[in-house]
């Protein structure tokens, strides 16, 4: 698990327009609270919280954060972004011990090629993206790899196949589909107009086979008519 250092600054004014303050000056309104701490209002470099939460563990980066004289080991509980830039504008800091179990969402992550599924014309479906897993600060894994290479049609990796590392645990249901592998949607809908197709061929082709044998049939009853007038007339 990766631990970063960062810094923030104490005192933050409450109210949207002091925030709004704070973030024309590149930095990001956020709170700290956990463990019987009083809740603290901070503000966060805006760059430097982007390096900070771009680690190989992400969002779940164990932080030392520096507030004033104090120090606090936090994980970030909350990021809200903007609705439509998608910019963080506020962070809620947990503060942890290394001791104590947290909850977090762990990414899953497909790694490989399910050569098998692409031959059938088939589909990985994740279903799945993150799971949420109970760890001490420092086992919190940063993300969860599943091996697809072996998949063929048919088959699906469940909660319960997850390769959890030693000293994680998740509630989710055991039986929940993380991946799935399946003929695609294309697949079963050209599928389906090939039968269409073949169901419409024999249709057009049953009545002209009920008229050749109609004909037919009538033929036959005709050559038998004129077959029986002809003894009639035999002497």
């Amino acid at each position: 698990m990766s631990e970063v250092t960062l810094i923030a600054e104490p005192g933050r004014a409450g109210g949207s327009r002091p925030s709004g303050r704070i973030r024309v000056e590149g930095r990001i309104p956020a709170v700290v609270y956990g463990h019987g701490i009083q809740p603290l209002s901070v503000s966060i470099n805006r760059r430097e919280l982007r390096a900070a939460l771009h680690t190989d563990a992400g969002n779940n980066a164990l932080i030392d954060l520096h507030v004033g004289s104090e120090r606090h080991l936090t994980i970030v509980k909350d990021l809200q972004r903007h609705p439509v830039r998608n910019e963080v504008v506020h962070v809620d800091f947990l503060v942890v011990n290394r001791d104590e179990v947290v909850t977090v969402d762990t990414p899953i992550v497909l790694q490989g090629d399910a050569k098998q599924v692409a031959q059938a014309s088939g589909t990985v479906d994740q279903q799945l993206f993150s799971l949420t897993v109970h760890a001490k600060p420092g086992d919190i894994p940063n993300e969860i790899v599943i091996d697809i290479s072996g998949l063929t049609i048919g088959d699906s990796v469940r909660v319960s196949d997850l390769p959890l590392p030693a000293g994680v645990t998740t509630s989710v249901d055991p039986d929940e589909t993380v991946v799935v592998a399946q003929v695609s949607r294309a697949t079963i809908e050209a599928e389906q107009l090939e039968e269409e197709a073949a169901a419409a061929a024999e249709g057009e082709e049953a009545p002209e086979t009920e008229g050749v044998e109609a004909a037919t049939e009538a033929a036959k009853d005709e050559a038998t008519e004129q077959a029986g007038g002809a003894d009639d007339t035999t002497p």
